[in-house]
């Protein structure tokens, strides 16, 4: 059965990134689905697998991180709006019996991702 997780590292501290709010969402043509809403745990990861089952389905998603709260939480000396604040990652799924594995690398200037496993 295939299953998208995902988990957050904070590369500016060097460590997880806890209680940010992630939501997920399936694009369908220029629809946005809401699929889930989750937070991120003292390891920076989710609990369970963000989508899984006869909601994972082959196509387009967006994980949508709630960067900014964190970031402003973590005491980030920076003016107003901060340089990233929400940040969606979209991505194609073409095997829905694939474990996907979407992580994102976190510091207040900067971000990156990866299919991980």
């Amino acid at each position: 059965m295939g299953r998208l997780t995902t988990h957050v590292l904070d590369t500016a501290q060097g460590c997880p990134g806890e209680g940010i709010r992630i939501e997920a969402y399936r694009l369908q043509g220029e629809q946005r689905i809401l699929l889930k809403e989750v937070v991120t745990n003292d390891d920076g990861r989710c609990d369970g697998p963000i989508v899984e089952g006869d909601t994972f389905v082959t196509g387009q998603y967006e994980l949508v991180f709630h960067a900014g709260d964190y970031l402003r939480a973590q005491g980030v000396e920076a003016q107003e709006p901060l340089f990233l604040d929400v940040i969606p990652l979209r991505f194609g799924v073409t095997d829905a019996d694939a474990h996907y594995h979407v992580p994102l690398l976190l510091s207040p200037y900067g971000y990156s991702t990866y299919r991980g496993s």
